[in-house]
């Protein structure tokens, strides 16, 4: 039974997650809620890898729940259900594209697809950022602004955008030298 609703919830992500593995997360974090299956705080830890792993983001993350759920075969299950809408879509598409390339309503369609892939990207992003530097549950707890801000995450955040953004030398640099930076950094100092 937990294999067909790893495929259920995934399948419906992959449905309604326009845009790609970062428009993801806003349903991921509607699941956790619900299901149970990860905690907001593992969602970040998801995000993270699956950011410095290879492979789509969506797909990487659908495969950690499923298997931290069920094992190698709620991974394998999880992720056919993220993609199986995109191929159903793309295989519908592809028959019926050619027919309707110049309609107008079929252009308009595609037209309006892009602001809510935007909308669901920078909701993710908003997320993400929530979960990675404020701590909204100990907050809620204690009561205490302190306890609000996860005060090592934003120092290491704002270093990297100074690194980033304005030592020139650095600029050049391969983004996977600050995953790994940032990554040795978080073992180091307890993160």
């Amino acid at each position: 039974m937990i294999l067909l609703k790893l495929f259920w919830e995934f399948f419906k992500t992959g449905l309604f997650s326009v845009g790609g593995g970062m428009a993801t997360l806003p349903f991921l974090y509607k699941m956790s809620e619900k299901t149970g299956w990860f905690t907001a705080s593992q969602l970040a830890d998801m995000v993270a890898v699956s950011e410095s792993t290879p492979g789509p983001i969506g797909v990487n993350m659908a495969t950690f729940v499923g298997f931290t759920t069920a094992g190698f075969f709620g991974s394998v299950v999880s992720t056919l259900g993220l993609i199986t809408p995109s191929i159903i879509v793309i295989l519908i598409i592809a028959r019926i594209l050619e027919k309707f390339r110049t309609n107008k309503y079929v252009d308009s369609a595609f037209y309006g697809l892009r602001p809510c892939s935007v909308g669901l990207i920078g909701a993710a992003g908003l997320l993400v950022v929530k979960i990675s530097l404020f701590d909204v549950s100990l907050f809620q707890e204690t009561g205490a602004a302190s306890d609000l801000f996860k005060w090592k995450a934003i120092l290491l955040a704002a270093v990297l955008f100074v690194l980033t953004r304005y030592v020139k030398p650095l600029k050049k640099l391969h983004p996977v030298v600050f995953i790994l930076a940032s990554a040795a950094v978080g073992i180091v100092f307890n993160f």
